[in-house]
């Protein structure tokens, strides 16, 4: 499991503080909600914790097993699902489970069979990710996350396009695949994070 430390963690666009001076600790195997109004920095501090985005000041530190990883190697433990993250339209579903897991281990030995039953995606295998519908897309990406063998999960607005059903099916997922490893969810639907224990709240730090 990783062990996120955050010091002093700012980002600025142009004159505009996104965040500032955010520290703290997120113990490994912990649960967090990334909370906040739409456009308030949610994303943006989610994409600083996965390196795709640099903080403007302070610093990001990670830490598996308790040795240091750098933010050049971060990649190599997590895996991100978000809104802004497009799927390869033009491939099918078996050439995407492929083509990812030639790029991370597959957890627990799932085998493709059992990745698609978990999805409700049976029948889809050969089809092309543009015939999909926006709530199969989305299953797919949760799925993809929770099917790799990696120690820190980051999730923004999970159940986007997913109805009510879609919704129980997520928090059923997180159940099964989700312990045992650091999560943090972007989100302002309290049903997306019942799971957390700890909360950062992005408008506490924003300057007054």
């Amino acid at each position: 499991m990783v062990q996120i430390e955050l010091v002093n963690a700012s980002k600025r666009f142009q004159y505009e503080w996104i965040f500032r001076n955010l520290s703290i600790s997120i113990p490994a195997g912990s649960k967090w909600a990334i909370t906040g109004s739409n456009g308030s920095g949610k994303s943006t501090l989610i994409k600083s914790i996965a390196s795709l985005n640099p903080l403007t000041e302070g610093s990001i530190k990670y830490f598996f097993e308790d040795k240091e990883i750098s933010e050049e190697q971060i990649y190599q433990y997590l895996t991100i699902s978000a809104p802004y993250l497009e799927l390869p339209e033009e491939f099918s579903l078996l050439e995407i489970l492929n083509f990812h897991f030639q790029f991370k281990k597959v957890f627990q030995n799932l085998s493709f069979e059992e990745m698609i039953g978990e999805m409700y995606l049976e029948n889809h295998s050969q089809k092309t990710i543009n015939q999909f519908s926006s709530g199969m897309k989305q299953r797919l990406k949760l799925g993809l996350c929770l099917f790799s063998d990696v120690p820190l999960v980051l999730l923004d607005e999970p159940t986007s396009n997913l109805d009510e059903k879609g919704v129980n099916w997520y928090l059923a997922l997180i159940e099964k695949f989700g312990k045992e490893r650091t999560i943090l969810v972007c989100s302002n639907d309290p049903r997306e994070y019942t799971f957390c224990e700890n909360h950062i709240h992005i408008e506490n730090y924003k300057l007054k």
